[in-house]
């Protein structure tokens, strides 16, 4: 009982601190996590076609039956800065911990990017992200929002491809995270201003 409630008081602190830490190396948080997605195998072409991209350095999440997400985000069109983004997510059931990650969206075209920014996005039932750990890659799977990755022999591989016009990759920073149900990803998005 002392682990499980000692278990709570930490993931609820790890929870606390990503929404209270300031944003003052904003600048340097989003070109490490740039750099980071670059270097990775499995999303470093997506860098070269895409028509745009979301990038999210800090995600924190955390749940204790009841979960929520939270990042601050920019996107960008053919490498330059258009706007800033926020993710939300909020789930109910099974959930215990909390998690830090970064995520990268890849638009594949126009249409996906003007979806996006349309000023309010939620990704549908069909919506798959790639986990990757820039050490070892991760797998897991999920309905909605999923993370997964292909298995091939003994070694595992992380793939991803274009679904509806956008792929879409996460990369764990640190802590733990038990759930069985997740929501949907909601995203804002805000044009940079002149």
């Amino acid at each position: 009982m002392k682990s499980f409630l000692t278990a709570i008081a930490a993931s609820t602190c790890l929870f606390a601190s990503l929404f209270i830490a300031p944003s003052v190396r904003a600048d340097d948080s989003y070109q490490e996590a740039k750099d980071n997605f670059h270097q990775a195998a499995e999303t470093r072409k997506f860098f070269d076609t895409a028509y745009g991209y979301a990038l999210f350095p800090t995600i924190g999440k955390g749940g204790i039956g009841i979960g929520a997400a939270y990042g601050k985000g920019r996107v960008y069109q053919g490498g330059i800065y258009t706007g800033d983004s926020s993710l939300t997510q909020l789930s109910i059931g099974f959930q215990l911990g909390g998690q830090a990650y970064s995520e990268i969206i890849f638009f594949k075209d126009a249409k996906s990017y003007e979806a996006f920014t349309s000023g309010s996005f939620e990704f549908d039932a069909q919506a798959s992200a790639v986990a990757i750990n820039m050490g070892a890659n991760a797998r897991a799977g999920t309905t909605g929002n999923s993370a997964g990755a292909g298995q091939s022999g003994g070694n595992q591989s992380a793939t991803g491809a274009y679904i509806n016009g956008m792929a879409v990759f996460t990369a764990a920073k640190g802590g733990l995270m038990f759930e069985a149900a997740l929501a949907g990803q909601s995203f804002t998005f805000e044009p940079k201003a002149n």
